[in-house]
């Protein structure tokens, strides 16, 4: 054999390798830094289910992936706070949003033993405010009276991106603090009056574990990830709640669901609910321009309603109410392409 026949075979060789990896359907996502956890879980899952099909998620955070299922850019969008009528009233076609998971934003710390502390409304807005800035300050203390805790300055960390994480946290400190609401108020991005920002939940989780004396919010399963204490926060109903599976599921009771699945979970009155919870969204056009990428994404989206809640529980994520699961799945089927 000579040296040019073999390596027009190896070329040859080389094409037919090729060929699985470029008959790839692939479909871009963007968005919310919280359920990336879940969604590469549930991505890698769907692609044993269907081969022929690879989904690309970036976890950029809310605002961005808004901007970019608007600009068409992404095939899917995903954020942690709900597109308002007026933001898809902008949409170039009719822009539907699904729920997906739950979860609960916690304030997670770093001091020396990890202690579990307890906090109240106005003290999270007074630390944030920078009006509380010591650890021993009376108003931690006299809700820790067990906790022996240092008069270390208290260093805040918050998200520097558009985030829906941000949206709800904001929002939660606007309905304890009439004084946050007037300075600051609520928002996927805002003035904050002090402390160290870090991009995306897992930028504010590395910011906590490598600073001592620092506090942040972030979603559950960063702290669980990074093996952050974090404290029970107390609810409308005058309860420390310790976030997780039953406490986020008790915050579900008090939500109210509009026709486009727009729903708060924020200071719920449940004697149960944790009052920081959030759902998140998957945006979608109700109308695909690609056919076969737009049935790809609504077999996507049927398999995360019919197979992808049930991997959950998981500590850091709650599946919807089975009723919300069904009501989603009628909505996936009105998709055209």
């Amino acid at each position: 054999m000579n040296k040019s026949f073999s390596l027009t075979l190896a070329a040859f060789a080389g094409l037919l390798a090729a060929l699985p990896a470029s008959a790839q359907l692939l479909i871009n996502g963007a968005g919310a830094t919280f359920p990336a956890p879940i969604y590469q879980k549930w991505f890698d899952e769907f692609t044993k289910v269907d081969s022929s099909v690879r989904i690309n998620y970036q976890a950029i955070g809310s605002g961005a992936g808004v901007k970019q299922i608007m600009a068409e850019t992404v095939d899917f969008g995903a954020s942690d706070d709900p597109v308002k009528d007026t933001d898809l009233a902008g949409a170039p076609r009719p822009l539907l949003q699904l729920p997906t998971v739950a979860g609960a934003i916690i304030l997670s710390y770093n001091l020396d033993g990890n202690p579990k502390l307890k906090l109240d409304g106005p003290t999270i807005a007074g630390i944030y405010l920078g009006k509380i800035t010591k650890w021993n300050d009376p108003a931690i203390a006299g809700q820790n009276p067990d906790v022996k805790l240092p008069g270390d300055d208290i260093l805040v960390v918050y998200r520097t991106d558009g985030s829906g994480t941000t949206a709800n946290f904001t929002k939660y400190l606007s309905e304890v603090s009439p004084d946050w609401k007037r300075t600051v108020g609520a928002g996927k991005s805002v003035r904050w009056p002090s402390g160290l920002g870090g991009k995306g939940n897992a930028g504010v989780a590395g910011q906590i574990k490598q600073t001592p004396g620092a506090i942040g919010y972030v979603e559950m399963t960063y702290a669980l990830q990074n093996g952050l204490p974090f404290a029970d926060v107390k609810n409308a109903a005058g309860n420390y709640i310790t976030p997780g599976i039953d406490t986020v599921v008790a915050a579900f009771a008090s939500a109210k669901v509009d026709d486009q699945f727009r729903f708060s979970m924020i200071n719920g009155s449940g004697d149960k609910a944790y009052p920081i919870a959030s759902s998140t969204w998957l945006l979608v056009y109700a109308q695909q321009k690609d056919s076969a990428k737009g049935k790809a994404l609504v077999e996507l989206l049927r398999w995360i309603y019919n197979s992808g809640e049930h991997l959950l529980p998981d500590p850091g994520y709650v599946p919807l109410p089975p009723e919300m699961i069904q009501r989603a799945l009628g909505v996936v089927d009105q998709i055209k392409y």
